[in-house]
């Protein structure tokens, strides 16, 4: 046990074996408490990019409108009217307010059942209670909301449209936004054609809503990850407050820990956290063991819980080599994030409005 563990507030997050049923998951897909709020008049629109406004007003009438048209019987002659399709597709670079319109998409839909979750949580979820399972826990409902719909995975792309076409037949609508790269602008900048290209049976079920704008989370790439000392690691732990609980973990312990809990179980590995402590951070060169750890830090993100951090710098955790494969996005967007939380555990660098420190809800909006 470390100096630190010794301080009242201080827990391993190795030593927690988080158990969740299906129907806790279930209750977990919300949107993340910084979109708790978000809504479409909080959505601040840049009058230099139109299509935002746009977006917002269709995104509205998609929330309020009425249910697909349904089918006309055998006999039966449809009436002709415009055809409402069940799903949306927000379109649009990183940083331009996709994730807060999708959040409004879900607090204005006047729905019995609905859910909000990122493509990793939904495939998280079949992979912890079965692929039925999952489709008698969803069916029925009136909204499904997929964040950061992933591109870059074959098999879990199917698995997701297979389920998503099995859910519109039962009457549920479906709002998406897929991952793009947080990085230069203009780099794959749109996905419209990859997100179709690769759901094509399911193309047909939704309208594309392309949204233009600048990334306001550049800034966050320009600098580096805050990283401290041992002895600074071992201060910032034993002088935070009493009351504020903070995890105390060496990272390949921490690595190794999350092999052994499913990724649908990571909220719970940091659930009650003011902040997060990883000693020893390194380089890793493992795809497995980097791609849990992407999918634990969007956990942290999601929760919005800072980082603290020794040894190699957080933005500097992925290889070169994984940073040229074809999980680049996926790495580029946890750095960010990583960029992102080892700031906002540094006070003097949040009040001077560091990266990961929100001015406007549209700052909020997609990281």
């Amino acid at each position: 046990m470390t100096d630190q563990a010794a301080h009242s507030g201080v827990v391993h997050l190795v030593d927690r074996q988080p158990q969740m049923t299906g129907t806790e998951l279930l209750t977990g897909l919300v949107p993340p408490p910084q979109f708790d709020e978000a809504t479409f008049d909080s959505y601040r629109s840049d009058p230099a990019y139109p299509s935002q406004q746009d977006a917002k007003q269709r995104l509205l009438a998609f929330a309020e409108g009425a249910q697909p048209v349904k089918k006309a019987g055998l006999f039966r002659r449809a009436p002709k009217q415009p055809e409402t399709k069940p799903g949306v597709y927000l379109d649009g670079g990183f940083g331009v307010g996709k994730t807060h319109l999708l959040a409004s998409i879900y607090h204005a839909m006047p729905a019995r059942r609905k859910y909000f979750g990122s493509f990793i949580e939904y495939t998280a979820l079949v992979g912890a209670v079965g692929y039925r399972n999952t489709v008698d826990l969803l069916r029925g409902s009136d909204l499904l909301c997929i964040d950061e719909f992933e591109l870059d995975d074959p098999g879990d792309t199917m698995v997701m449209t297979r389920l998503l076409g099995e859910l519109v037949g039962s009457g549920t609508r479906l709002a998406a936004t897929s991952n793009t790269p947080p990085n230069a602008l203009g780099e794959g900048r749109f996905a419209a054609q990859d997100f179709l290209r690769e759901i094509h049976q399911m193309s047909d079920s939704f309208e594309t809503i392309r949204i233009d704008g600048v990334d306001f989370r550049q800034r966050a790439l320009d600098g580096h990850a805050v990283t401290l000392d041992a002895e600074e690691y071992a201060r910032a732990l034993s002088e935070r407050e009493p009351a504020q609980t903070v995890s105390d973990d060496a990272f390949d312990d921490l690595i190794r820990h999350l092999a052994q809990v499913h990724p649908s179980r990571y909220i719970r590995l940091i659930e009650g956290l003011d902040a997060l402590g990883i000693r020893d951070v390194r380089e890793l060169t493992d795809q497995s063991e980097a791609l849990r750890f992407v999918a634990f830090v969007d956990r942290t993100y999601d929760a919005q819980i800072p980082i603290l951090a020794s040894g190699r710098p957080l933005d500097q955790v992925f290889s070169e080599e994984m940073l040229g494969g074809g999980y680049r996005k996926k790495y580029l967007r946890a750095i960010s994030r990583l960029n992102a939380l080892s700031h906002a555990s540094d006070p003097e660098l949040r009040a001077a409005g560091a990266p990961g420190e929100a001015q406007t809800p549209v700052q909020e909006s997609n990281a």
